[in-house]
């Protein structure tokens, strides 16, 4: 009687545990699924923005940040299909490596893409910091020396480097490896073998973390520049409202970059050159779910952090706090300046007018109303 009734609850159990396993495995699926649509969604509506934003503005200075931005998500874009579409695979496959990936070409692809699709954002961010900080503080020698095919081949290079450090692992023979949670491949961290199951994780790592830091320096840098132009009243021929949007977008790439990204990059370090051999599998697969989170809310800067958007936002703000209409007033004439030297910039450098010669605000606008 006790040996049914321990059979019994034998099977109960192995039918709960059979039960939540399919339970988990369907929410790990569902949650994979509904990540992939949002991120496909919001890439493709910031796409489509900065697509028809970049036919309809002639300025290059704008044009360039157009073009880094827009191949950002471009690459945001390919790393939800691809990525997202093998963590589905590896999920609905219950995790088991060894029944669909005897030869560990998935797991190949699966740790490069991840490395690719890391780093690439990262160092997109950074070029884009670069150039609008040599637009900013060099406005000739932006305008005179950099030309637009400067531009494309730095954004390749922007794109060769991180495939070349995803692809370092297989030319050195130390292939991607199933990570202790089973649900993705990333480099060989546990009980390295030489210097290179080191090397591997840490130049991913200090590469990442170099393009964070430079972004920094490069966005402080012009936001300075920038408010002290304010400060002084010292504007630029080319506007400085654009400027003020593409910092903005920068800071805000810069900000998620840093909550999603920071703590993958230290915590690789951290497991690279510690002596012991703990577990953790867990906090691993945390930070690397934080990190898929960049990709998502990328597209989302270039969405909500846009001309016409921070303009209906200060004027709401500016009738909630009750000013008064001179300020309105002065907001307007600026944006009114700006967009005059805008379609006389379109031209080029020679085209410029500054607002000296411009006509008084008041008298342009009664002429407009």
């Amino acid at each position: 009687m006790s040996a049914n009734e321990s059979s019994e609850s034998g099977c109960r159990s192995e039918v709960r545990l059979d039960n939540s396993t399919c339970t988990q495995k369907e929410l790990s699926v569902t949650a994979s699924v509904i990540s992939m649509t949002v991120g496909i969604f919001s890439n493709s509506l910031a796409l489509f923005i900065l697509v028809k934003s970049y036919n309809h503005i002639r300025i290059k200075c704008r044009a360039s940040f157009l073009l880094f931005a827009s191949s950002l998500v471009v690459t945001d874009l390919l790393g939800h299909l691809i990525s997202g579409s093998l963590v589905i695979f590896v999920y609905s496959s219950r995790k088991k490596w060894e029944m669909f990936d005897p030869h560990r070409i998935v797991c190949g692809v699966f740790g490069a893409c991840l490395v690719f699709f890391g780093l690439s954002p990262l160092f997109l961010g950074s070029a884009m910091a670069v150039e609008r900080c040599i637009g900013v503080t060099r406005p000739i020698f932006h305008s005179t020396v950099l030309a637009p095919h400067h531009m494309k081949r730095l954004l390749g290079i922007t794109w060769l480097l991180p495939a070349l450090v995803a692809v370092l692992p297989v030319l050195l023979q130390r292939p991607y490896k199933v990570q202790s949670s089973r649900s993705f491949c990333f480099f060989h961290m546990e009980n390295p073998k030489d210097w290179l199951d080191v090397f591997l994780p840490l130049l991913f790592s200090m590469l990442g973390l170099l393009a964070l830091l430079l972004s920094i320096v490069c966005n402080a840098l012009t936001s300075c520049v920038l408010l002290q132009a304010r400060l002084r009243r010292k504007h630029h021929c080319r506007g400085t409202s654009y400027h003020t949007e593409m910092i903005c977008q920068l800071l805000a790439i810069m900000l998620v970059s840093c909550v999603c990204w920071g703590p993958l990059l230290i915590h690789v370090i951290i497991l690279s050159t510690r002596a012991t051999d703990e577990p953790t599998s867990l906090t691993l697969l945390t930070v690397v779910r934080m990190a898929t989170w960049n990709q998502i809310l990328d597209p989302w800067v270039y969405i909500l952090l846009r001309r016409a958007v921070l303009r209906k936002i200060f004027k709401l703000s500016r009738c909630c706090w009750g000013s008064t209409s001179q300020d309105l007033h002065s907001w307007q004439r600026s944006m009114l300046r700006s967009s005059i030297e805008t379609s006389n910039s379109g031209a080029g450098p020679s085209a410029c007018h500054c607002l000296s010669r411009l006509p008084p605000p008041d008298t342009t606008i009664k002429s407009i109303t």
